[in-house]
């Protein structure tokens, strides 16, 4: 039974309802020991972020400290959550991947936002489970999904698109929706009926493309060897021509082509394909064109080099991540599509007829996707969005792509270093030319330089193999970053070189 609040009830609404021994989830646990631990944690979060610049970027982690995480006993008993946090602070945080620090430049792994930091906590407070109904987390996703495609200029009709866990998970929707309206073009209901007795489908790629794709294609049934793998130029851009022909050699083979994945940004040197005559050899061909855009696709915010995604507009699904360039705390990806009704109609078990579509009922986002149970990742997108602005954003990327051709053009000054790849977007791939040694030891070198790199705790720079040689490769993400931090990773790399050459 409801009761109406008056002068004698505080409506439980409001702060004066506050009781302040309410009891929280666990045992024993008082609301005012919460309400401590969290001003707490705030204060550890905010004096580890404030300090990182000043630490070393990573270093390995000390024999006993990896051994009390990785033998760490079950408890019989609860800790109290002042000594939690003080385990936290002397256990976990000395101990970092490293990417909050101006000088990580590894792999594709930005700093945490710090509105996102701050969301994530009251995201968790709620812990909702955002699968559908009519509760805020539901509805700001569908915002957030809209902002993030006005971000990147990616039509976008509401039921569109989709929160996901990353990059890897979004391909594998988007693509498990190409495959659908293949089948169901040659009258085949893959849903029903799965791939047994359909034409074998084709689905194509570069060597440079991401293995979430490939991982992709193996669990839709397509199969690794029906990812055809199509040339590239020089600086690894999907070859137009060579994928036309690839297209028509397989169509006189019996076989059905379906599928085109392009990069908005390597992984390697963060070329992106041309995407825009791609779109036509799609729309000749009918092929889905899907656009990897994972880390790169932001790129399209800074107008220096926001060209080399034209077409971007024309795909009929993109994938990215909020949590790369963005800076959103992972977990955060994004799937956008051009026809809900492709991605609805792949993973909803709910019947046509309970759609509710002539008024606009979009359902719930498990029926666009292979989560029931979701979390709360919007709020965390919300708030770093909303924090900087589209503004402030596009000033941040611009910042980094600068950075990324000031790097190529320091690389390109120095006598003893070369540019591996020309810089398209926010990554330098470089190698050390190791005047004197034969060419097997100076890919050796290249080779070992990130590791040695990454061990003497200046800098973070991670390896690749481009044209079948070794090479050092820098993702600058974090527009904390400056000049000076550039200098001293490139003195890092000339002094580890010096101590592997001796």
């Amino acid at each position: 039974m409801s009761q109406t609040p008056d002068a004698q009830t505080p409506d439980a609404r409001t702060p004066d309802a506050r009781t302040p021994d309410r009891q929280f989830p666990g045992e024993g646990l008082p609301g005012e020991d919460f309400r401590a631990a969290a001003r707490a944690v705030a204060d550890l979060a905010a004096d580890y972020l404030g300090a990182v610049a000043d630490r070393p970027v990573w270093q390995p982690t000390d024999d006993a400290g990896r051994d009390r995480l990785l033998n760490a006993p079950l408890p019989a008993g609860g800790r109290p959550l002042a000594e939690l946090l003080t385990a936290i602070e002397d256990e976990v945080l000395p101990y970092p991947m490293g990417n909050g620090h101006p000088r990580f430049f590894g792999w594709v792994n930005s700093a945490p936002a710090p509105a996102g930091v701050l969301a994530t906590l009251a995201a968790a407070a709620m812990n909702p489970s955002s699968a559908g109904g009519d509760h805020a987390d539901v509805h700001l996703e569908r915002a957030v999904v809209r902002w993030i495609a006005e971000l990147v200029g990616f039509p976008h009709r509401p039921g569109a698109g989709i929160l996901t866990s990353g990059t890897s998970m979004a391909t594998v929707l988007c693509l498990a929706a190409a495959r659908g309206r293949a089948a169901r073009e040659d009258g085949w209901d893959v849903r029903a009926d799965g791939l047994a007795g359909m034409p074998p489908l084709v689905a194509y790629c570069t060597g440079e493309t991401h293995s979430c794709v490939r991982k992709a294609a193996e669990l839709l049934g397509i199969g690794s060897r029906r990812l055809r793998t199509v040339p590239t130029d020089a600086d690894g851009h999907l070859d137009v021509a060579a994928l036309r022909g690839a297209v028509a050699a397989d169509r006189a083979a019996g076989l059905r082509p379906f599928l085109v994945a392009a990069s908005a940004g390597t992984v390697n040197a963060g070329a992106v394909d041309p995407i825009d005559a791609i779109a036509d050899v799609c729309a000749d061909e009918g092929l889905w064109l899907h656009v990897d855009g994972a880390y790169g696709a932001f790129g399209v915010l800074d107008p220096l080099i926001a060209h080399r995604y034209a077409g971007m507009e024309r795909a009929d699904s993109l994938a990215l991540d909020p949590h790369k360039w963005l800076g959103v705390p992972v977990d955060c990806g994004c799937a956008l599509v051009r026809d809900a009704a492709e991605l609805r109609g792949t993973f909803s078990l709910v019947p046509p007829y309970l759609r509710d579509e002539e008024s606009g009922g979009l359902g719930w986002f498990s029926e666009y996707g292979m989560e029931q149970t979701r979390p709360f990742r919007s709020l965390k997108v919300w708030a770093t969005i909303a924090h900087r602005g589209r503004d402030g954003i596009a000033a941040d990327i611009a910042r980094c792509t600068a950075l990324a051709r000031r790097l190529g053009e320091l690389v390109e000054r120095d006598p003893l270093l070369e540019l591996a790849a020309p810089v398209e977007t926010s990554i330098v791939a470089f190698r050390h030319r190791a005047p004197g040694l034969p060419p097997k030891a100076v890919d050796a070198l290249n080779h070992d330089l990130p590791t040695a790199v990454q061990r003497r705790g200046r800098a973070f720079v991670t390896g690749t193999v481009l044209g079948g040689h070794e090479a050092l490769r820098a993702c600058l993400l974090n527009p904390a970053t400056t000049e000076a931090d550039l200098a001293i990773l490139l003195s890092e790399v000339h002094a580890a070189a010096a101590d592997l050459a001796r």
